[in-house]
């Protein structure tokens, strides 16, 4: 075991070793260039576009980082620079964020401060352009020609509300009325893997725009299962969107986003782990497991906004389709395979009002509604049972924010939202309801400088509801009952050197209340209990320095200590003050870039990049027995722009760190899932 920690070390200091490079010199430029052609001139030329004309910021925040809460925003720049393409790569990318990899694209748990769930609905809010996303297996999503992504810490139930007990994510697309470009990318890279991309942005008029986005992805897979022969974890994927973008008058703005997208993978390449020597042996199971998936997202926006108030209404509708085979004994025999099919629809509606301008008093206000209805079915074929379930959700929620100036640099914020929700079982005809108010309180300090100190106090909520598994008809085995948080914290913002230097702190503590626990039944498979009483507490840093227009330098750093304080699972079994699986105790990104404009005649930009990310410890399981030490892995990426073209060069996990990304014991036998080893591949990008 002490050679492998030296072992660790060593990849460690590799990385940052050849991340120094970059930290001396590193960065992206302050704006984006890309190549058009004078058709009068024949001759190619460039077209510089400040990238704050082109990020999209949300409507309930306008500038997130003046808002008095912990949060990071990733740029595209950011994204493209470090060849990050889905949103399970930005785990451990930003202080106290995790996001495991493991099994399938519905196998998406996302922790924020150490709050999540690794079954039923996530504990962080999602949203793409404003459209909620509730079911997990739509959260880990494609991110190439995304505008910017947004991740709020801690409980933000007054604003997002519905389960955003432990954060927010904001992803945004770009406005075909900001940017007008055409996009294709085409790159091969290891274990044959193909991806192919286009995109349109076009304005008609100054009132009218369209943009169009299709995807295309293969892999072959990263692991081998030796008793089929054939690679467990292949994919096969693709999207396509389709926005409309419209000004009928100057105070009114309308846009309609429709997305499609299709996954078809194989999927949960585990392995036989051995605890003494931390080795897992090769995945070996008789019959192929697999993850489809069908996802249709539409949402139709209309905005007014004048010198006084802002309005803002948000109709949405998705559709999921998916089914999950799975060889869930893990071994060459034939003894357990279930076949579990999901379809959900998904409608809501959500009206806001807020005020606009700088007066003392700041308000917003807004309704939100949905309807969902989950048809669920689990088919264990080895038994010869089918197990229907058809559970229809609905629910309201009403929400106010007050800011009031006391004076000319301290301001109070009071926020409250109510939130009903009704949800039935079809099959036994049994109701739940529940409903919930959470408050918020936060006093802000400006400073200096766009600085500001601000301390926080938050009530976070998560809803119960049923289980899609149960033993029998006990309603404490069919039903959970909700969880509930207080999120104390304080933190600070701060910038020097004429806003090249941006940093961000954060201390937090956050009372956990019937947190809501998966417990494996055999047989039945899992269902969700809730565990007692938990606490989180830790901190974060994030500092960006730009010390010249291609300097580009970025830390963050998390640090999260999660336990239980009092879990009984059973008469027998107590995990009182055991830590919480699946919480890192670490999280570290460190990345940097340089670009150097025109280094010869030849080319027209050069650019490099590098990330260096960390995690661990984590405990797999409530009885601590297994954990993923600290370990560390180095992406690095190179791109040549000639007038339209670029040429790019991406290696990722470049010291080759083994490392686990799932744990679980099935009786008396522990499996595991191994991380991708190193990858590397190359693209061409045509821009106009």
């Amino acid at each position: 075991m002490n050679g492998m920690r030296q072992m660790r070390k060593k990849k460690l200091l590799l990385g940052i070793t050849l991340l120094l490079p970059l930290l001396t010199r590193a960065a992206v430029a302050d704006t984006l260039y890309y190549a058009y052609t004078d058709e009068a001139t024949d001759t190619a030329d460039y077209k510089k576009v400040d990238l704050s004309e082109v990020v999209v910021t949300g409507f309930k925040q306008d500038r997130l980082k003046q808002e008095p809460l912990s949060a990071s925003t990733l740029d595209s720049r950011y994204l493209r620079a470090n060849q990050i393409q889905t949103v399970k790569e930005l785990s451990v990318l930003l202080p106290n964020f995790y996001m495991p990899d493991y099994g399938s694209r519905q196998t998406s748990p996302i922790y924020i401060r150490g709050i999540g769930s690794r079954i039923n609905a996530p504990s962080v809010g999602f949203y793409v352009d404003g459209v909620p996303r509730f079911e997990r297996s739509a959260l880990d999503i494609d991110l190439s020609d995304i505008s910017n992504i947004e991740v709020l810490r801690g409980p933000q139930g007054t604003l997002y509300g519905r389960n955003a007990i432990g954060g927010i994510i904001n992803v945004y697309t770009y406005s075909p009325l900001d940017l007008q470009q055409t996009r294709i990318r085409a790159g091969y890279g290891s274990r044959n893997d193909v991806q192919a991309s286009v995109t349109n942005y076009t304005k008609l008029s100054d009132r009218f725009g369209f943009s169009v986005r299709g995807n295309y992805h293969h892999n072959d897979g990263f692991f081998r299962n030796i008793c089929t022969g054939r690679k467990a974890d292949n994919m096969n994927e693709g999207s396509g969107a389709v926005s409309l973008v419209w000004k009928p008058a100057d105070h009114w703005l309308a846009r309609l986003n429709t997305t499609v997208d299709y996954s078809d993978q194989g999927g949960y390449p585990y392995g036989k782990y051995d605890e003494a020597t931390g080795q897992t042996a090769p995945v070996n199971y008789n019959d192929y497991s697999s993850y489809r998936r069908a996802i249709v997202t539409s949402g139709l926006n209309l905005r007014y906004t004048n010198s006084c108030i802002s309005l803002n209404s948000q109709t949405a509708y998705q559709y999921i389709r998916d089914r999950q085979d799975i060889d869930q004994d893990f071994t060459p025999e034939e003894k357990t395979f279930i076949t579990q099919r999901l379809k959900q629809h998904l409608a809501s509606q959500e009206v806001t009002l807020k005020s606009v301008g700088r007066s003392r008093y700041q308000h917003i206000t807004g309704v939100f509604g949905f309807y969902q209805d989950i048809d669920k079915e689990v088919a264990n074929r080895t038994a010869g049972t089918n197990k229907p379930y058809d559970i229809p959700t609905y629910g309201l929620a009403l929400y106010h924010q007050s800011t009031l100036r006391l004076v000319d640099s301290l301001s109070i914020l009071l926020g409250l939202r109510y939130d009903y929700e009704h949800a039935r079982e079809r099959k036994a005809d049994s109701h739940l309801s529940f409903s919930q108010l959470t408050p918020k309180l936060t006093l802000q300090y400006r400073l200096p400088a766009d600085g500001q100190l601000y301390a926080t106090v938050a009530r976070g909520y998560k809803t119960g509801g049923f289980n899609n598994a149960f033993a029998s008809d006990d309603e404490n085995t069919r039903t959970f009952k909700p969880e509930y948080n207080w999120n104390y914290e304080i933190g600070a913002k701060l910038t020097a050197f004429n806003h090249r230097l941006s940093a961000e702190v954060a201390l937090f503590y956050i009372d956990w209340r019937h947190q809501q626990i998966p417990q494996y039944i055999p047989g039945v498979g899992n269902v969700q209990r809730n565990a007692g009483h938990s606490e989180s507490k830790g901190g974060e840093v994030s500092l960006q320095y730009r010390p010249t227009s291609q300097l580009r330098i970025g830390l963050n750093y998390g640090y999260t200590y999660a336990r239980f304080l009092n879990y009984r699972k059973d008469e027998t079994t107590d995990y009182s003050h055991h830590l919480i699986p699946l919480v890192p105790r670490h999280t570290l990104a460190i990345d940097a870039a340089y670009s150097w404009m025109r280094p010869c005649r030849a080319i027209d930009r050069l650019s490099l990049s590098g990330l260096l990310s960390a995690t661990g410890d984590i405990y797999w399981a409530e009885d601590n027995a297994v954990k993923q030490p600290f370990y560390a892995m180095l992406n690095l990426k190179l791109s040549v722009t000639k007038s339209r073209f670029t040429w790019e060069l991406w290696t990722k996990n470049l010291t080759n760190t083994r490392y686990h990304t799932y744990y679980f014991k099935l009786g008396k036998d522990g499996f595991a899932q191994l991380g991708k080893p190193v990858s590397v591949g190359t693209a061409i990008v045509i821009a106009i």
